[in-house]
């Protein structure tokens, strides 16, 4: 008897093995997804994404559609081609994608010439052992691989926007403890013409640095989403902050700042103040949190506290969504909205969170 019931166990395992993916397939396909989420009211970018999810495309291809098309209409003036001129005038790109079930990410940073930023790190990924390419390389890399360039990536728009900041003895800027302070450059450092020579050094824990950082001068479309499996991904485009010094990567293409994702877990995104936030890696921590058991709502404030803490003057926000769905957003130093999309809805529903 003992060798009967011995032998019929490795039917008996898969059934239940049959079962369990039979069940998994029914929980996925439950109507708890697709799942699309955005920073701001980036309504065209989370329909985009809704509509390639909820025709069968998988999460990384759903981002990818999102983010191109905030890409397209230029959100905010931000995101995309055109927008953001920094100190020498021309715009420059910054953008990432990450696959929440491998972990693989492609980015690319302070690209020129190329338009499609989101494109080209999804190229990184796809056809790279690495995960950041950055500049001109980052550029030749995206247009060897097919996409369109060289393009002069700034507008009108970005150039009358340059000309005035510059007739405004290029306030304001991101330059600190430099003379000439209240002009435009070059630029050398105090101590290098010895005006610091024999002060005592100022140290502290705290700085309480006020953000030049505003909704209109500086942006990231960060996204979230489910695809119908229940697989996650994130992407994030921004053409960085205004009048940035030529050079300066944000958190946009950073992995754990700007976004992130685990399958296991659930997905962040994030945008403001780039140069502080990517310091603390916000959306990493937000995703540890809710992997801890913390609920999406504590999980984003407590990210945003810790930074709070050590520089009281930042902007900036994060959504959080875990694997149920659950979502919420915090910010700090501005009102922040964000954009979802799930089955229950009939079109894009925009929360707001207050500071």
């Amino acid at each position: 008897m003992a060798a009967n019931r011995l032998s019929s166990l490795p039917i008996l395992i898969l059934t239940f093995s049959l079962l369990s993916l039979v069940k998994g397939q029914e929980a996925s396909d439950s109507g708890q997804y697709p799942v699309v989420v955005s920073t701001w009211p980036f309504v065209e970018a989370v329909r985009a994404a809704w509509r390639a999810v909820d025709n069968g495309f998988s999460a990384v291809d759903a981002v990818v559609e999102g983010c191109s098309a905030c890409e397209e209409l230029r959100c905010d003036g931000t995101v995309g081609p055109g927008g953001s001129p920094d100190e020498n005038g021309e715009t420059t790109i910054d953008a990432l994608v990450m696959d929440g079930v491998t972990m693989e990410v492609g980015a690319v940073a302070a690209m020129r010439y190329v338009r499609e930023g989101i494109k080209a790190a999804r190229l990184v990924m796809q056809y790279t052992e690495h995960t950041l390419l950055v500049g001109e390389k980052a550029s030749a890399f995206a247009i060897s691989m097919g996409l369109p360039g060289p393009t002069n990536l700034s507008s009108s728009e970005s150039i009358e926007k340059w000309t005035k900041w510059k007739e405004n003895d290029c306030q304001p800027n991101f330059w600190k403890d430099v003379v000439p302070a209240n002009s435009c450059g070059p630029y050398h450092a105090k101590d290098s013409l010895g005006l610091s020579h024999g002060l005592c050094s100022k140290t502290t824990n705290i700085n309480p640095r006020s953000s030049p950082i505003g909704r209109h001068n500086h942006d990231t479309i960060s996204m979230a989403v489910f695809d119908k499996m229940g697989k996650i991904a994130v992407g994030t485009s921004t053409n960085g902050a205004t009048f940035k010094i030529p050079g300066r990567v944000g958190d946009g293409p950073i992995a754990g700042s700007s976004a992130y994702a685990d399958d296991e877990v659930g997905a962040c995104g994030a945008t403001g103040d780039g140069d502080v936030m990517m310091r603390f890696l916000p959306c990493y921590q937000v995703v540890e949190s809710m992997r801890l058991g913390m609920e999406p709502k504590l999980a984003a404030k407590d990210a945003m506290s810790r930074i709070a803490r050590k520089f009281p003057g930042f902007v900036g926000a994060v959504f959080a969504i875990n694997k149920k769905g659950v979502h919420a957003g915090a910010c700090h130093g501005w009102t922040f909205q964000y954009s979802v999309r799930s089955p229950e809805m009939d079109d894009v529903k925009v929360y707001t969170v207050l500071p």
